[in-house]
């Protein structure tokens, strides 16, 4: 194994572990960034699947715009234990 297919697999375990603790945590704070974590992870792979195109735009949305608008929209909301 070379250590290119070596980085590319810890690079997709890394992207499963995220998925599942984004899925697994109980805040919703925590769960947006391991979120945001794993789309990073993904536009990464992509870069290295040599497709920088759709790296960039999985950066710039995925990334960066989806999470944003999570935590706004949670910022703007209450828990059920405020009211």
């Amino acid at each position: 194994m070379t250590l290119w297919a070596a980085i590319q697999i810890v690079i997709l375990v890394l992207l499963v572990a995220g998925s599942v603790l984004a899925v697994w945590l109980k805040d919703l704070l925590a769960s947006v960034i391991a979120l945001g974590a794993s789309s990073l992870l993904l536009a990464l792979e992509f870069y290295l699947l040599q497709a920088p195109d759709v790296a960039i735009a999985e950066a710039g949305v995925g990334a960066a715009l989806t999470t944003a608008i999570f935590v706004l929209a949670l910022r703007k909301t209450r828990r059920k234990e405020e009211e």
